[in-house]
């Protein structure tokens, strides 16, 4: 009997750590990814005062346990109510360590959100790592309250969804994030299909998601004004042929130096493109396919710890 609780541990670590460092390297990609409008990459901090690229990996790396620990979380729990609950504790417990390795700044609340309940989702549902089966998942998941938080606490994202009449991240997810599956997911694939470079393909993806998303941190900075500035002039760089046309790049240039100038910054766009590439590394190695830049070694893991158990 111990050797079988032994088993069933290892399994539920090994996934774990797959999961989690699979969160972690998405996030350290969409970080990295350059030349992104008004947002931190490897250049400059776009239209972020308080930040650059250097403490938003330190960020993405005070992270990693607290994915850990959401995956872990739903192996053991399931009844959805408790896992809910501890799953808020354990998103509060990321915000901590993300605000101490940040010295106070918010970095990357909208991705502790919304890459928690996608790596809860992978440990819940070991066997099923496509798109629809996950977001599925993650929509009951942020349907249920969470019985440790007031219904209104008066935070920012809560001012702005009252202020200006759009979802906000808890009814985004509770809808299954359609943006990654209508947006993200099939430029980021349709744009490698037509022989993109990995990199034009996800800043491609990152306007689709630009395009269709109510940003809350885009309104929050620049207001209704600047989210119409935002949908607008990235779905015309799209619609010109993407990031990879000249003219494209041009126009992504334009639209950074526009942002910058309105003080908007689409941080809730780059938390979806993170759960993009997520999604699609998961979905890679549940087809045993190799991504560029997925990370793949990483979920092999997972698979061998399916297999001991």
């Amino acid at each position: 009997m111990a050797l079988g609780h032994t088993q069933v541990d290892i399994r539920a670590q090994t996934l774990a750590h797959g999961l989690a460092r699979t969160a972690t390297d998405a996030l350290r990609a969409e970080v990295d990814l350059t030349p992104k409008p008004g947002l931190v990459d490897r250049r400059n901090a776009g239209a972020h005062s308080d930040m650059n690229h250097a403490l938003m990996i330190a960020s993405s790396q005070a992270l990693t346990l607290g994915f850990h620990d959401c995956a872990v979380a739903a192996t053991r729990q399931s009844d959805l109510p408790r896992l809910r609950a501890e799953l808020g504790l354990l998103g509060r417990e990321s915000e901590a360590r993300m605000l101490l390795a940040t010295k106070g700044v918010n970095t990357h609340r909208g991705a502790i959100w919304a890459l928690g309940l996608l790596v809860a989702a992978g440990a819940a549902l070991p066997g099923c790592w496509r798109a629809p089966d996950l977001l599925a998942w993650v929509a009951r998941m942020a349907a249920i309250h969470d019985p440790a938080v007031a219904p209104y606490r008066g935070s920012n994202g809560q001012r702005v969804v009252a202020r200006f009449g759009v979802a906000g991240a808890r009814a985004e997810a509770a809808a299954g994030f359609v943006q990654i599956t209508d947006a993200g997911l099939p430029v980021l694939r349709a744009a490698r299909v037509a022989g993109a470079c990995e990199r034009v393909a996800r800043l491609d993806a990152l306007l689709a998601l630009m395009a269709v998303l109510d940003d809350t941190c885009v309104l929050s900075r620049a207001g209704r004004a600047g989210l119409r500035l935002v949908q607008a002039r990235a779905e015309d760089i799209l619609a010109g042929g993407g990031v990879g046309t000249r003219v494209g790049a041009r126009r992504l240039a334009a639209l950074d130096r526009a942002l910058v100038a309105a003080n908007a910054s689409p941080g809730g766009s780059a938390d979806l493109l993170a759960a993009t590439l997520f999604i699609d590394a998961l979905e890679a190695a549940a087809c045993d396919q190799p991504t560029v830049g997925a990370h793949r070694f990483v979920l092999q893991e997972t698979v061998h710890a399916n297999a001991i158990a």
